[in-house]
């Protein structure tokens, strides 16, 4: 598969999900960069513009097992990871899995649940495993949270913690559609026998685990990298924050700059994929001074003030083969420890990944993700030329 492969995979997959979802490309198209990057979604909006609709169109286009949790004041822990009941006449313990147990899961108002509950998220989406009963169970492969929330109405609700917003690899809006727009909205719906709409898969999950390895083969050059780490060490030193992202805000950049990129058909990443990005990948990272907080002054506003500021490396220096060869270059220090390489990793067949098979049980560990280690990669890509 080349990055042109993946970008008439991911245009194929745009073109079904605007079936259901009208006047949104952009939304759509960061949504899918976030789903090649193998992280999670925070969607922040008003209610009805069409945030658990992004989310299922997306599991039915990409081919993804679909789960939904409604986050209520009295759901527990147990109520997402699932529980250990007994059952049967001489009363066997047995594992039911609970609905985080899928590959993608829309985790509904996501901030109407406390904090306990929230945590039971924590270990899903960071380690892909649960812990149940001293027990550890991997998730799903690919596997991925959406979570939900109305930002205007805050009665009855308990703020997502830093550590929980952290883990999303990016926050974003969806907005009001434009009248021409909403018009074709209701055009459509007038012209079918119901609400919902119902789409082809044009992947499966098999596909979108070679799409996010593929991803992982995008060449990074030096100066690029160092324009990430210039953009998020200005938000730590801004006077308009308390704290700035963290080195994880940085991985971010680096993960959906090269799903942008592999999306445009590009084997390498540019300023431009970066910009792209930063304001979904950071502005939940930071933490107003509070002056600032009582001004109104928002940290979607900050970040773009430091893009403005920031200056950006040419879009036609290769740089060097950071992503591949950095890891052999730098050896270790005479006293360190050597230590041995990890085993090469076959690609997963259908059956391990879920793809074509659906009869693996949560009570079985899943396959781990299996992302094959790479050998030294070929030059990159002179610029202007497709990967």
């Amino acid at each position: 598969m080349s990055h042109r492969d993946v970008k008439e995979a991911t245009d194929r997959l745009l073109i079904e999900l605007e079936k259901a979802i009208v006047g949104k490309r952009d939304v759509l198209e960061l949504i899918v960069t976030a789903m090649l990057a193998d992280g999670h979604i925070l969607l922040e909006d008003v209610p009805g513009v069409a945030k658990t609709a992004i989310a299922r169109a997306l599991a039915e286009a990409a081919g993804l097992r679909f789960s939904r949790v409604q986050f209520t004041p009295d759901l527990i822990p147990a109520d997402i990871t699932g529980a250990t009941v007994l059952t049967g006449p001489n009363a066997e313990s047995e594992f039911r899995a609970g609905p985080v147990f899928a590959n993608l899961v829309l985790g509904d108002e996501i901030n109407r649940a406390p904090p306990k509950t929230q945590s039971a998220l924590l270990e899903a989406m960071e380690e892909r495993q649960v812990t149940t009963d001293a027990t550890t169970r991997k998730l799903p492969v690919p596997f991925l949270v959406i979570g939900t929330q109305n930002p205007i109405e805050q009665e009855g609700t308990y703020p997502l913690p830093e550590a929980q917003l952290d883990r999303f690899l990016i926050r974003t809006g969806v907005g009001y559609p434009g009248p021409e727009y909403e018009m074709e909205l209701i055009l459509r719906r007038a012209s079918r026998d119901g609400d919902r709409v119902v789409l082809s898969p044009v992947m499966s999950r098999v596909d979108v685990v070679a799409l996010q390895r593929r991803v992982e083969e995008v060449h990074i050059s030096r100066p690029v990298a160092k324009y990430v780490v210039d953009l998020v060490e200005a938000t730590r030193n801004s006077p308009r924050t308390e704290a700035g992202a963290s080195p994880r805000g940085s991985l971010a950049l680096l993960k959906a700059g090269r799903a942008r990129a592999a999306m445009t058909g590009r084997s390498f990443v540019v300023p431009d994929d970066i910009k792209a990005v930063a304001v979904p990948c950071l502005g939940h990272r930071l933490l107003l001074q509070p002056d600032q907080w009582v001004r109104g002054v928002r940290t979607e506003q900050v970040i773009q003030e430091i893009l403005n500021q920031v200056p950006a490396p040419a879009a036609t220096d290769p740089g060097d083969e950071l992503a591949r060869q950095a890891p052999q270059q730098h050896q270790a220090p005479p006293h360190a420890p050597q230590h041995q390489a990890p085993p090469q990793v076959q690609t997963p067949s259908a059956h391990q990944t879920g793809g074509a098979d659906n009869g693996w049980s949560p009570t079985q560990p899943a396959p781990a993700p299996g992302m094959a280690q790479r050998s030294a990669a070929p030059p990159p890509a002179a610029p202007g030329q497709p990967g």
